[in-house]
């Protein structure tokens, strides 16, 4: 055993945690019990694990502290006592057990806000902080959804499973949501330990994965799973050597996975010829204009200013406007997306990238002493390393 960082620890207790869950679920049979037990190893894991060093493996060092607890709580609930106890080891999770807990986070009896923050917090091992700033909203805020879900699948006795044929339209776009969710706090952490996390981009592709398997005529789950792919292929060229972030116009292209870029276009593609679009397969033909760009001074703007006007009518959100501005900037100037983005300014006035894009657009126009307040305040409003790393070169700059 080796001494962790802080890194090297939160991965693998997140790595081990969800699949932990997903197997006591499947086994126990009691979401609320199962999830109790995960919480009491985790916790015990971030005791010990920090002075001892991360066990050769922490997958049974876990499982063997949440059945040594489901023992103890056992022997004053005799109902379940012969059923924990008969556990196997080492477990041998099927394959779909995550999507399973999955949509079973995801029933519609729960309010969509409270499907997503548990599903975030007991599949995938975000923590509370994570899914309040994906959000937008408080911990204490994330924290109570999740209480109030776990009880209401416990009271109601949501079933463990995948839903039948004629129920997954209905629950589909929960789990889309999770699985986004998932991979932008992968893509870039909202945290302030890291810039991305990689297995999470990756558990958000197999779950996305998993899902177009059992859903492959949904031209949404495609969308997500090629947005997501497309994103992916880029990775090599987002960070250089310090883990600091490149910006588009400056990666290397040549460090792309053109392949993969090429696989995922034909994935869209096929969604797109159901002639059903969705907001999925609208962001993901947008990363696609970028991808398949061989330059940056090739980047096809009018067609993506289109794609936004389109994602704008089916999923208005001022973070989408946003983004249509940065868009805009390359069709009618500065002067035109600086007005769009100004118009944002109450909608947006937390969210750091609304500030960075206004510090863009205005040392365009040059105004220096406006885009260095406006970095100023984007960096003040970003815990993400990388991003911060940037923003301050660019007030080095001014």
């Amino acid at each position: 055993m080796s001494r962790p960082t802080y890194a090297e620890l939160a991965r693998v207790v997140r790595d081990h945690a969800g699949r932990l869950a997903a197997s006591l679920v499947h086994l126990v049979g009691d979401f609320a019990a199962a999830e109790d037990l995960v919480a009491d190893a985790v916790e015990a894991a971030l005791t010990h694990w920090p002075v001892e060093g991360i066990p050769d493996r922490p997958d049974a060092w876990l499982y063997t502290v949440a059945r040594r607890r489901g023992l103890d709580q056992l022997r004053r609930d005799n109902r379940h006592r012969q059923k924990l106890a008969l556990l196997p080891w080492p477990v041998e999770p099927r394959p779909d057990d995550r999507l399973r807990l999955v949509f079973t986070c995801c029933h519609p009896a729960l309010p969509r806000s409270a499907q997503i923050a548990l599903t975030l917090r007991v599949v995938c091992g975000l923590t509370t902080a994570q899914i309040a700033r994906a959000f937008l909203v408080s911990e204490s805020t994330v924290g109570q959804r999740i209480t109030r879900a776990k009880r209401k699948i416990s009271d109601a006795g949501i079933p463990y499973r995948i839903p039948s044929a004629d129920e997954l339209g209905d629950r589909v776009a929960e789990v889309l949501a999770v699985i986004y969710l998932l991979f932008n706090e992968g893509y870039l952490s909202t945290g302030d330990q890291q810039a991305h996390a990689r297995d999470l981009a990756e558990e958000a592709e197999f779950l996305a994965t998993l899902l177009h398997t059992l859903m492959p005529t949904e031209p949404e789950v495609a969308g997500l799973l090629a947005l997501i792919r497309l994103h992916r292929a880029r990775a090599a060229a987002r960070f250089d050597d310090r883990d600091d972030i490149v910006p588009l116009p400056r990666q290397d292209r040549s460090r792309w996975d053109h392949d993969a870029i090429a696989a995922a276009g034909r994935l869209l593609a096929r969604a797109a010829a159901q002639k059903r679009p969705g907001p999925y397969q609208l962001q993901a033909a947008i990363v696609a204009c970028h991808a398949e760009a061989p330059r940056w001074e090739d980047t096809d703007w009018p067609q993506i200013l289109v794609l936004y006007d389109m994602l704008l009518h089916l999923a208005p959100s001022p973070v989408t406007r946003l983004h249509r501005a940065v868009a805009l900037r390359y069709v009618a100037g500065p002067a035109a997306a600086l007005a769009e983005v100004d118009a944002l300014r109450d909608d947006l006035a937390g969210y750091h990238l609304l500030h960075a894009t206004r510090a863009e657009l205005l040392r365009d126009l040059g105004d220096a002493t406006g885009a260095r307040a406006a970095d100023e305040r984007a960096l003040a409003l970003t815990a993400n390393p990388a991003e911060r790393s940037l923003l301050r070169q660019r007030l080095d700059w001014t």
